[in-house]
C-alpha cells in the first residue's frame, strides 16, 4: 500500500501562485510515477500533470502546459505541483495519485490521496 497526503490548497485570486505538495509513504518503491488530477465542481475528475521518481520527466494536459510545473524531492517523498496565472477555471480539488507507471496512472491509478481544494477568486 501507498499513502498519499496532498497539503497546500486554498484561497487565491486569480493570476495567483500556488504550490501544492504531496507526501508518499508506505511502499512507495512500487509506485514509479505520481501525478495530479482534478476535479471541479460538476465535472469529471481530470488528468493534469505526471512525474516520474527516476529521471524526474513530466507531463502534463494541454490546458495546463506553461502554467503548471511538476517536480519532485526523492529523498523526500515529495512531489509538488507549482501552479502560476491562476485562473478561475483551475478551481477544483487537487487529488495526488501512484501507480507503477504513468500509462498506468493516467488510465486509472492505484493510490489517491484525499484531495486538497484550490479556489481561485476572479
Amino acid at each position: 500500500q501507498v499513502q498519499l497526503v496532498e497539503s497546500g490548497g486554498g484561497l487565491v485570486q486569480a493570476g495567483g501562485s500556488l504550490r501544492l505538495s504531496c507526501v508518499a509513504s508506505g511502499r512507495t518503491f512500487s509506485s514509479r510515477a505520481m501525478g495530479w488530477f482534478r476535479q471541479a465542481p460538476g465535472k469529471d475528475r481530470e488528468f493534469v500533470s505526471a512525474i516520474t521518481w527516476g529521471d524526474g520527466n513530466t507531463l502534463y494536459t494541454d490546458s495546463v502546459k506553461g502554467r503548471f510545473t511538476a517536480s519532485r524531492d526523492k529523498a523526500k517523498n515529495t512531489v509538488y505541483l507549482q501552479i502560476d496565472s491562476l485562473k478561475p477555471e483551475d478551481t477544483a480539488v487537487y487529488y495526488c495519485a501512484a501507480d507503477h507507471s504513468v500509462a498506468g496512472l493516467q488510465s486509472g491509478p492505484s493510490y489517491w490521496g484525499q484531495g486538497t481544494q484550490v479556489t481561485v477568486s476572479s
